[in-house]
């Protein structure tokens, strides 16, 4: 006996087929960038909604796509996306003698247009930019393939209009 001759037919029905269609359509599929939104204190908080007045609606030639959830205290650009998160935490290797000493192949500092910045290679290829020396501190990250020296252009100008020179506690 065949067993694949004597299946019983399914129906899909109305419902099911209405379940299924919404259920692609809100797959996550779509270029939408997500970006953990920081929890500074009050004082990093209203710097942050100040520089976030003064982004630029490109960098480096890429329009202006917030990520989810939508926040003060993020921005992107472009897809993949450049992510932008102001009021982060101290990364460990801005204190790390390494670093400083320009011993860790994986970050160094540096400025751009009067912006200092920690850079660090990610294990995706991506790199990450932290400022220093700034009263809040400010992380971009670019994504593999993305070339850097124009995001660090156009995100210098509003942050030294937002962020004043100081150390971030």
């Amino acid at each position: 006996m065949n067993i694949f001759r004597h299946r019983p037919r399914t129906f899909v029905g109305p419902p099911a087929l209405a379940l299924l269609i919404a259920a692609t359509g809100c797959s996550s599929a779509d270029d939408t960038a997500t970006a953990v939104v920081p929890s500074p204190d009050a004082k990093v908080t209203e710097l942050c909604r100040n520089l976030d007045k003064v982004l630029p609606k490109k960098v480096d030639g890429l329009d202006r796509q917030d990520p989810e959830p939508v926040s003060a205290l993020t921005a992107g650009w472009g897809s993949p996306a450049i992510i932008l998160r102001c009021g982060v935490g101290q990364p460990a290797k801005m204190v790390d003698p390494k670093v400083a000493d320009g011993n860790d192949p994986d970050a160094i500092g540096g400025g751009v247009n009067g912006v200092g910045w920690l850079m660090e290679k990610l294990d995706d290829g991506s790199q990450r930019f932290t400022t220093s020396l700034r009263l809040a501190y400010v992380e971009v990250t670019v994504p593999a393939g993305v070339d850097s020296a124009g995001v660090l252009v156009d995100l210098a100008a509003p942050i030294k209009k937002a962020i004043p020179k100081g150390i971030a506690s």
